[in-house]
C-alpha cells in the first residue's frame, strides 16, 4: 500500500474539530448543533461528540438555555500567547541591542509557555568567547535561572504550588534550591527588589539579573535577563547591572502600552 507521510499521519476527526472551530465568524457567533451538522455536511452525533470534546477543553462553550455552541476564552488566551510573543519579540529588539551595547553581556528575552521558560530572543556579546547554551527557542523548567523567576514571581500562589507539581525542584548546581520554601521566599523577594538576581543557581559560575515586562493590562508577560560570569563583576557592577535591565524592561513594557499608576494619573 502507497502511503505518503503526511496521509500516515493524517488524523480525520483532528481535521473535524478544527472544521468547527473555523465555523464560526463575526456573522456566526453562535451555532446550534444542527447549523453545524449541516454547514459541515457532518452526522449530529459526530458533531455533537467532537463539540462535547471541545467544551471540555474550553474551545467551545454551550448556552444552556438556547443550546447553541459559541467560541470559549481559551482560544483567545491561546491566541493572546502568541500575540504577546511576537509583538513582544519585535518591540523588544531595539531595547536588547541597545542594553547589549551599553552593558557588553549576553542578553535573553523569555516568556512562560505552556509552564515552561521560553526563550523567544537573545543577543551574545561578540566580546566574550563563552557562550551561553541556551539559544532562541530553548525551553527549560519555569524557575530557571533569572528570567523564568522574574516572571513566575508575579503569578499567584495557587498556580506556583500547580506548576511546582509538574515540575519538581531538581539542583543543577551547587546552590540549587531543593526545597520549595527557599524558591517561594526567593520570588517574594523578586516581587518586592523589582528584578530577579541568579546567583549561580541553574549553574556553577554563571549568574544573571533580569527585570520583568508588563503589557496593557499589567500583567508581566516575558523578562529581559542579563547573563554573565560571576567571577567578571563585583557588586558594584552587579548594581549596574540591575540598574540597566530594569530600565530596559521598563521601556519595553513602555511600548507594550503599561503606564505605570503614577504614570497614569500625570
Amino acid at each position: 500500500m502507497n502511503q505518503n507521510k503526511g496521509e500516515a499521519f493524517y488524523n480525520r476527526s483532528l481535521e473535524r474539530a478544527l472544521q468547527i472551530l473555523d465555523t464560526f465568524s463575526a456573522e456566526k457567533k453562535a451555532l446550534s448543533l444542527t447549523q453545524l451538522s449541516q454547514n459541515l455536511n457532518l452526522p449530529r452525533a459526530t458533531v455533537l461528540r467532537l463539540c462535547s470534546t471541545l467544551v471540555k477543553y474550553r474551545f467551545l462553550k454551550q448556552d444552556p438555555k438556547l443550546k447553541q455552541y459559541s467560541l470559549d476564552l481559551r482560544l483567545f488566551e491561546l491566541g493572546s500567547i502568541v500575540f504577546n510573543s511576537f509583538s513582544l519579540r519585535t518591540i523588544a529588539s531595539h531595547h536588547l541591542s541597545q542594553l547589549q551595547i551599553r552593558i557588553g553581556a549576553t542578553i535573553f528575552l523569555g516568556i512562560i509557555d505552556n509552564d515552561e521558560l521560553l526563550y523567544i530572543d537573545k543577543i551574545d556579546d561578540p566580546e566574550n568567547p563563552i557562550t551561553f547554551t541556551s539559544k532562541i527557542g530553548t525551553r527549560r523548567a519555569p524557575f530557571w535561572g533569572m528570567v523564568g523567576p522574574a516572571i513566575m514571581a508575579y503569578f499567584p500562589e495557587s498556580e506556583i504550588e500547580r506548576i511546582l507539581q509538574k515540575f519538581p525542584l531538581k539542583p543543577t548546581a551547587k546552590k540549587s534550591f531543593i526545597k520549595k520554601e527557599e524558591l517561594l521566599e526567593y520570588l517574594r523577594r523578586i516581587r518586592k527588589q523589582g528584578y530577579a538576581f541568579d546567583d549561580e543557581r541553574a549553574m556553577d559560575g554563571i549568574s544573571g539579573i533580569a527585570a520583568p515586562v508588563y503589557n496593557l493590562s499589567g500583567k508581566v508577560i516575558g523578562a529581559v535577563g542579563v547573563a554573565f560570569i560571576s567571577s567578571s563583576v563585583d557588586s558594584k557592577a552587579i548594581k549596574k547591572l540591575a540598574q540597566e535591565t530594569i530600565a530596559t524592561a521598563h521601556n519595553i513594557s513602555r511600548d507594550m502600552g503599561y503606564l505605570e499608576k503614577n504614570e497614569q494619573t500625570t
